[in-house]
């Protein structure tokens, strides 16, 4: 069953940017809420209210609202109009298809001078004999009633016929809280008759029928069980004789009938929750029919006694591997550390070597030649001189550049000493 929370609202909050306390409109349609709370405390501001198709069965802490315009409150369990006297903006009422069969309460609404649209179709009430002409008489800022508007010639003849009307509008609103009594009374031992057999049912089947393994332990290997092959087609079996069993209730549930009223609403609701919750634990398949077997090499998982097996590229402790199974996902995680590692959270570390001088000795040097330090002498300026962190090599001009001299050898063949050539400058 759904109920009002602060989570609830913010997430519906995100036009105004999930801030509730200036929350102008609100919708929280279709949530299974049960009973209205704590919306006048957190969301004063209120202009617009959708609560539609929820299961709410008394209109309360609302009267805060002052600024409250629109209330929908259609597709509930509301049996009675009542504690919107402070709702003093409130100009649209919608309570249709519901359980009202307290016509006269629609007195309670004479202090709302705004009210202009009301919607009572789908109640009890609006069966009546008389249950217009009453409404308009009582409520004369009334325009538009059902979606009808409300002429004057019509409020009129209603205001002149409302003496006789109330009386007949009363005999009805008695004959129907009898019965409405009966209902009740049937419900309430219709549900404790279904809780008994459902005691009952437990007591037969234990827990259900279900092996739940515990999940964070390691599991069985493959070796010894050797019987194991057979337990699969025996619990698959038990599995289907439980969906064929949950079919057949289900069939008669909905073959069943039963009166729309509150009670049935509401039980409605139970067994739908029921066949929802089933779906969810027969999603997944049983941790029972789950076998992990890890080797150093290799792990083989056995799935309805289906091998399926995985070569390791690395070494491992079986000793130490565990498998564990996710409650929400149902994903196996089998871990199995590595030899010759340390797992820590989600880091690894290698196993530590022993340490020797020398080999602490060539460390040392080793990170002595990585290490490259910069040194700032204090007395130069602070700002160093970008201009000037590299110096360039000075390249002299090609005709002034001064070569080395090259003095012939006597020996090379070539040589011939010239006295009249000048020498090379």
């Amino acid at each position: 069953m759904g109920r009002i929370t602060e989570d609830l609202i913010r997430r519906n909050a995100e036009h105004n940017d999930c801030v509730i306390f200036s929350l102008e409109e609100l919708s929280l349609h279709q949530q299974e809420i049960e009973r209205l709370e704590h919306i006048d405390k957190w969301c004063r501001d209120l202009k617009i209210l959708y609560l539609q198709n929820n299961l709410i069965g008394k209109i309360e802490n609302v009267s805060k609202l002052k600024k409250l315009e629109y209330l929908n409150l259609a597709l509930n369990n509301i049996e009675k109009i009542e504690n919107l006297e402070g709702c003093e903006g409130l100009t649209k009422l919608d309570l249709t298809v519901n359980f009202i069969g307290e016509l006269s309460s629609v007195k309670t609404l004479q202090g709302n001078i705004h009210l202009k649209e009301l919607f009572l179709m789908g109640n009890p009430c609006a069966d009546f004999d008389g249950y217009r002409q009453f409404v308009v008489a009582t409520l004369q800022q009334l325009k538009w009633l059902d979606g009808k508007e409300i002429e004057r010639s019509e409020r009129i003849q209603a205001l002149q016929n409302l003496p006789v009307v109330e009386q007949r509008i009363r005999e009805q609103e008695k004959a129907y809280c009898l019965k409405r009594a009966k209902d009740k009374e049937e419900a309430q031992r219709e549900l404790k008759e279904e809780e008994s057999k459902g005691e009952m049912g437990r007591s037969h089947t234990g827990s259900g029928g279900h092996w739940h393994a515990d999940l964070s332990a390691t599991l069985p290997s493959f070796e010894e069980s050797k019987d194991y092959i057979q337990a699969p087609e025996i619990q698959e079996g038990q599995c289907k004789g439980k969906e064929l069993d949950d079919r057949e209730d289900d069939l008669e549930f909905w073959n069943k009938p039963s009166l729309y009223t509150p009670e049935s609403r509401l039980e409605t609701l139970r067994h739908m929750e029921k066949q929802r919750r089933d779906q969810e634990r027969l999603r997944y398949m049983d941790t029972s029919l789950i076998d992990v077997d890890v080797q150093p090499t290799y792990v083989r998982v056995m799935v309805k006694g289906k091998p399926f097996q995985l070569v390791l590229p690395a070494e491992v402790k079986p000793d130490s591997s565990f498998a564990k199974r996710s409650q929400t996902t149902g994903h196996l995680v089998v871990c199995m550390p590595k030899v010759g590692e340390v797992i820590i959270g989600c880091q690894r570390t290698s196993k530590p070597v022993k340490s020797t001088p020398d080999s602490s000795k060539e460390q040392t040097s080793k990170r002595s030649q990585q290490m490259e330090r910069l040194e700032v002498d204090p007395s130069k300026r602070s700002i160093p001189d970008v201009a000037n962190i590299v110096q360039e090599k000075k390249h002299m001009p090609r005709r002034v550049r001064t070569e080395p001299k090259i003095i012939p050898s006597e020996e090379d063949p070539d040589f011939e000493d010239n006295p009249e050539v000048p020498p090379l400058i």
